[in-house]
Order: structure tokens, then C-alpha cells, then sequence
């Protein structure tokens, strides 16, 4: 296929791809105009039956919690996957690559960039943990809170090294923090079932409306979600750092 052939072929795609996309934009409602309904139920029921005040929370682990499940193993699934290609990968490399001179020097970080990364690494951890936390009363969650943990390890390398950011993240704790994370989320939905005949059915006490310890099961699964999310993240970002690295380093548990 000539190059010609690809860019005409690929020009079509895109023009056929751009109008369904507009055509889509064009129906959307406008801005500040929901047409419901069921925002409004859910803004109208779920403070009285669930006692949260976060609605997005109320309906990813609860109301639609069976869907939420399979999302969180899309991700686990993306996340088991790469590593797993990675690794094999990895592991036929017999030699050290040619790029990597005997003479290569990589220059110390320095002082101040070392303190306001770790500065920044701790505020950014606080951060993530309030997100998980709360996310059944402010805006946040699992999946958000977790990604941000993600990054907070991530910045470890960035600000100490390649050394520091393995020794916070080791490779069986990240293993198991993923596998924990997905597996917990079932184990929470088999355990309803056990009790009241239904996957996924709230069946701990609500509490009080505002508080901490309110929303029944809806903060259990929202752990849950989270250790998986920022297990997830720091695994994917450790396997592909590895690939920066000399095998002798990349073997480093």
C-alpha cells in the first residue's frame, strides 16, 4: 500500500469519524440545561436512603455498583496485562544494551530539588488519602483518590531516584496491593449475596448524614476501588521505569 493510499484511506476515517463526533456535540443539551430525570431522582432519594452527600459516589458503589465492578477490572485487567508483557520482554534481554556507555555519569539530584519533591510527595499523599477518605461526602473517590497516590509515588523518583522510588515500591506489595484491591471488591459483593441474597445490596448501617463513618457499604468498596487504582498506577509506572534501567537494576525486587 502506497503512502498515498494510506493518507487518503486515513483522510476518509478521519472525516467520517469528525462528523459523528459533531453530530454527537450537536445534540448534547446546553450548558446548565440537564434534561434528568435521573440526576434528579438520585438528587432527590439518595441523601435519605444512602446518608451521603456525594451523588457521583452514591451511584458508582451503589446504585450501579454491579457496573462499577467491571470497570475496576477493565483496569486490572490493562494493568495484568502490560506487566505481564513487559516482564516476558524483560527477561529474554541476556546483554546489557550497547547505549549504555561504561563512562556514563548521571549527575546527583540536588538539594533543593530533593526537599520540595519529598515536600511535595507528602502533601500529595495527604491529598490522595482525603480523597478516598471522603468521597462519600465531597467530590472524589477511589479512582481519583488513587491516581493521586499513584502519582505521589512517582514522585519519589522524580525528586530522590530510581533506587528510593523502588525501596517505597516494592514489587510484591504492588502485586498484591492490585490483586487485594479487585479481589476485595468481589469478596464485599459475594458477602452481600451471602447475606441477604443480592450482589452488591447496602447491608451495613447507614450512620449519620455528614459523618465519616455513614453510607453503609459505599465507603468499604470505595477502599477497595482505591488500593487497586494507586496499586495499579505504581505498578504500571515501575514496569516501565524498569525499561529505563540496566537488567542488572531492573531485577531489583
Amino acid at each position: 500500500m502506497t503512502p498515498r493510499i494510506r493518507v487518503c484511506l486515513f483522510g476518509f476515517g478521519a472525516l467520517v469519524v469528525g462528523a459523528l463526533l459533531l453530530g454527537g456535540v450537536d445534540g448534547l443539551p446546553p450548558f446548565g440545561h440537564y434534561r434528568g430525570p435521573y440526576g434528579d431522582v438520585i438528587n432527590a432519594v439518595a441523601v435519605d436512603e444512602r446518608h451521603v452527600t456525594n451523588m457521583a459516589t452514591a451511584v458508582n458503589f451503589d446504585y450501579r455498583a454491579f457496573d462499577t465492578l467491571g470497570e475496576e477490572y477493565i483496569l486490572f485487567a490493562a494493568v495484568t496485562g502490560l506487566a505481564l508483557l513487559l516482564r516476558q520482554g524483560r527477561g529474554e534481554i541476556e546483554d546489557e544494551p550497547a547505549e549504555y556507555a561504561a563512562d556514563r555519569r548521571v549527575p546527583p539530584h540536588g538539594d533543593a530539588l530533593r526537599g520540595i519533591g519529598l515536600l511535595m510527595t507528602a502533601v500529595t499523599v495527604l491529598v490522595g488519602v482525603y480523597v478516598v477518605l471522603h468521597a462519600h461526602l465531597t467530590p472524589g473517590g477511589g479512582f481519583q483518590g488513587g491516581t493521586i497516590l499513584g502519582t505521589a509515588c512517582l514522585l519519589v523518583y522524580l525528586s530522590v531516584g530510581y533506587r528510593e522510588f523502588r525501596a517505597v515500591s516494592p514489587r510484591w506489595l504492588l502485586d498484591g496491593a492490585d490483586a487485594a484491591g479487585a479481589g476485595a471488591y468481589a469478596l464485599v459483593g459475594i458477602g452481600t449475596l451471602l447475606a441477604s441474597g443480592t450482589f452488591l445490596l447496602n447491608v451495613l448501617p447507614l450512620g449519620t448524614t455528614k459523618s465519616l463513618f455513614s453510607g453503609g457499604m459505599i465507603p468499604v468498596i470505595n477502599l477497595a476501588v482505591g488500593l487497586e487504582v494507586a496499586g495499579g498506577f505504581i505498578l504500571v509506572f515501575t514496569e516501565f521505569l524498569k525499561d529505563t534501567r540496566k537488567p542488572s537494576e531492573a531485577k531489583r525486587p
